[in-house]
């Protein structure tokens, strides 16, 4: 199998780049939910679910795309920012879904209002990849 253009590299990371940005919203929004004050409906559990399958699905399909050099480094990037966002919907629904509520457990979780500044940075990159691409192909298309 022939080696991708670095187009072809920027192209396919973009793509998936713009998966998880879309996935971002409803994942910022468990969170946040799991952060309200009383109880967390079951209804955020189930979304907060399906959203961590999800993650752990773009993940994967990060990882299997074939790059090279800073093409790669921009994954392994995402792929570490990708990795904090799950984690976030896990701890999230973990809180709010305790089966041994405490003091501290409840006080953490009231802390919570959304995914944050890794997901902003998150978006950033792919700003940025989708750019390149973008560039590159025009360029190439030259």
């Amino acid at each position: 199998m022939p080696r991708p253009s670095r187009p072809e590299q920027l192209r396919a990371l973009a793509e998936v780049l713009d998966e998880i940005a879309v996935s971002q919203l409803p994942s910022d929004r468990v969170v946040a939910a799991c952060g309200e004050p009383g109880p967390v409906p079951a209804s955020v559990a189930r979304d907060g679910g399906r959203q961590a399958v999800l993650c752990h699905r773009l993940g994967r399909r990060l990882r299997e795309l074939v790059l090279y050099g800073d093409v790669a480094e921009a994954r392994e990037r995402a792929s570490r920012l990708l990795d904090y966002h799950h984690w976030m919907v896990q701890q999230a629904l973990n809180l709010a879904f305790t089966c041994n509520p405490d003091d501290r457990t409840e006080a953490a979780r009231l802390h919570l209002n959304g995914l944050g500044a890794p997901a902003d940075e998150l978006r950033r990159l792919r700003d940025r990849i989708r750019a390149q691409a973008d560039t590159e192909a025009a360029d190439d298309a030259l």
